[in-house]
């Protein structure tokens, strides 16, 4: 899991001092706030099926289709 900092970062500086609005801004999947890194340590043990239905979840979840917990709602973890 990464949190896409450089991507708030940028979006950040990309706006400039007239278009910065400081507060709060939740970035997720559909803003590439978040994501997930496959690099030469973790490739040999991702298959191709594997990143597909990995793909497919990120894209139920972008569309609404998969509801993700928010654990600072409740404090909880729906699996526990």
């Amino acid at each position: 899991m990464l949190k896409r900092v450089d991507n708030a970062t940028y979006n950040v500086f990309n706006a400039g001092v007239e278009g910065f609005e400081a507060g709060v801004i939740t970035m997720d999947l559909s803003t590439d706030g978040v994501g997930y890194s496959l690099d030469e340590h973790n490739m040999a043990l991702v298959s191709e099926d594997m990143k597909a239905a990995v793909e497919a979840a990120k894209a139920d979840i972008i569309a609404g289709n998969i509801s993700v917990h928010n654990y600072t709602t409740d404090d909880s973890c729906p699996a526990f």
